[in-house]
């Protein structure tokens, strides 16, 4: 899935370098192209919330319109896509799927009480997020004050070198990994404050490996304070990341840092080594 696109044009080519993906797997006995392509007309909506017509959901997938309109009314017809008068959405039923991952992961049922205390005790926004290569994925967000917002729903991904929970998560890695997803990343400046120069990224992360935890101070969001402790398995590999939220209007970042960078490591270590 395309997580940042920097316009149509851009999520468009990325959609239909995918289609040419999808040609490719052919010579694979097992890998079904028309699943896929159903799955590639859902994940156009990551590019342009709200209804859209079969036109413009062919453009984004890199899909011929006849192609979309089969693979379209199938999904209407199970429930993945719904009709409203601007055109068509994601359905209801993309939702089950989704509660079905949620109720599946130990570690994200044991994450609630968890979660749920931290956030009564810091009275900030409280969030799990899982490791997934390039990016993190939030999983379970927990508000602190009023935020309406898409940017604070589950299922957001967000990229792992400018993120608290990426660095915290990275920091945990060893060296050539975490140089891997550097280099693969489209480091590309979300605010005028982030940090996307390889030697500054290492940087943060060596000061996440001796504090415990990371903090990113208004990289994706202006405003916006963030501390994460990695999430580790049994093993030691770090999965995911606990993080608490605050913002520069009621924090310092040096106050914020003291304050939550604890309890963010105290969390993830209660949630860590199964």
């Amino acid at each position: 899935m395309v997580v940042l696109s920097r316009g149509g044009r851009d999520a468009a080519s990325n959609e239909s370098a995918k289609a040419a993906d999808i040609d490719k797997e052919e010579s694979d006995a097992l890998f079904t192209s028309s699943l896929a392509r159903g799955l590639m007309v859902l994940e156009a909506f990551a590019q342009q919330p709200g209804p859209m017509s079969l036109s413009e959901i062919a453009g984004i997938a890199g899909l011929n319109k006849s192609a979309v309109q089969r693979l379209a009314h199938t999904l209407l017809k199970l429930g993945y896509l719904e009709r409203h008068k601007n055109g068509l959405t994601p359905g209801r039923r993309v939702l089950d799927r989704a509660y079905d991952y949620l109720k599946g992961s130990p570690l994200i049922r044991r994450s609630v009480p968890v979660l749920a205390n931290l956030r009564t005790s810091f009275n900030e926004r409280v969030d799990l997020s899982l490791f997934d290569d390039l990016t993190i994925m939030y999983v379970s967000r927990m508000h602190g004050k009023p935020e309406m917002s898409h940017a604070h729903l589950i299922g957001r991904r967000l990229p792992t070198y400018c993120t608290a929970g990426g660095r915290a998560i990275m920091s945990h890695l060893p060296e050539s990994e975490v140089l891997d997803i550097l280099e693969r990343s489209e480091r590309r400046k979300l605010t005028s404050r982030t940090a996307t120069e390889i030697a500054d990224i290492l940087s943060l992360i060596e000061r996440a490996r001796e504090d415990g935890f990371a903090m990113s101070v208004e990289e994706l969001l202006i405003g916006d304070i963030t501390v994460a402790a990695a999430v580790l398995d049994a093993k030691g590999r770090p999965v995911g990341a606990v993080h608490l939220g605050g913002g520069t209007g009621d924090w310092s970042p040096e106050e914020f840092a003291r304050r939550a960078g604890p309890l963010a490591l105290t969390a993830a270590r209660e949630l860590s080594g199964d």
